[in-house]
């Protein structure tokens, strides 16, 4: 009795998160005279996304995300495993230290450090440039600090193994250590994708032409240059493309962080 009433309670708070979703996509394939009604005499059309495609260049838009998200996540990803993994064996003056300060910028709000970050990209020539919203976003103390606390738990017993095989440092990290963090790595993946990909205000700030914004910020300009009337049934188609590869993304890594690949590799 307690399952089943937990099973509706689950499917309840399903179906509230994902009606604003399926609203979104029934106002995408509504015409506009029809999107303030009752829903009774709906036709549905793809019309909205013909205009969007139409009206802005949508197809560089998602282009752009998905070059700067899927170059950020697997930099992010690399650099953070690296760090997170020499924090964790590696001891030596001033570690703790030096990681007490890559923890400590997570605690500075993002917009704080705007300025300082468009002066610098200012002085490298990178304004509106792909290493812009690239090369920021690669660095990152959440993921040094999730890879760390991971390969804390590893068994060590599958690198001293690696060990009197003949493998150094580097062997070891990525012949055994890297491919068991399956695990972390999709969730850190994902989270990075994500937020890369709806990410709004430095993109906006770093970039100044059509050619080199992302998707979320030309759907913001697509939304203002209607002044005072908003076409929501473009507005919501635009954000139904902006949802697909998050989902995807998703959809694709859910295995990964379900399955874990060191169930099985250590046998007492």
């Amino acid at each position: 009795m307690k399952k089943i009433i937990m099973y509706i309670f689950l499917a309840i708070v399903a179906l509230s998160m994902l009606l604003p979703f399926f609203t979104m996509i029934l106002i995408s394939l509504s015409g506009e005279e029809n999107i303030f009604t009752n829903y009774q005499n709906i036709d549905l059309n793809f019309l909205s996304y013909k205009n969007v495609f139409a009206t802005i260049p949508v197809i560089r838009y998602f282009l752009n995300s998905l070059l700067v998200a899927l170059l950020t996540t697997v930099g992010q990803v690399f650099i953070a495993a690296l760090a997170g993994y020499g924090f964790s064996r590696l001891k030596f003056t001033g570690s703790d230290f030096l990681f007490f300060l890559i923890i400590l910028t997570m605690m500075i709000p993002p917009q704080v450090n705007i300025v300082p970050l468009f002066w610098i990209m200012s002085k490298l020539g990178w304004v509106n440039t792909y290493q812009a919203l690239i090369v920021p976003g690669i660095f990152g103390g959440f993921g040094v600090f999730m890879m760390r606390q991971y390969f804390l738990k590893f068994e060590k017993e599958l690198e001293e193994a690696s060990l009197i095989d003949g493998c150094n440092s580097f062997q070891t990290f990525f012949k055994i250590a890297l491919p068991c963090a399956t695990p972390a790595i999709a969730s850190l993946s994902i989270f990075t994708f994500v937020t890369t990909w709806n990410s709004f205000i430095w993109p906006l700030i770093i970039t100044n032409t059509d050619s080199m914004r992302t998707l979320a910020v030309g759907l913001a300009i697509f939304k203002g240059s209607f002044r005072e009337l908003t076409l929501w049934g473009e507005l919501m188609a635009g954000a139904c493309i902006c949802s697909l590869p998050v989902i995807l993304v998703f959809i694709i890594g859910k295995n990964f962080l379900i399955n874990n690949p060191m169930d099985g590799a250590i046998k007492e």
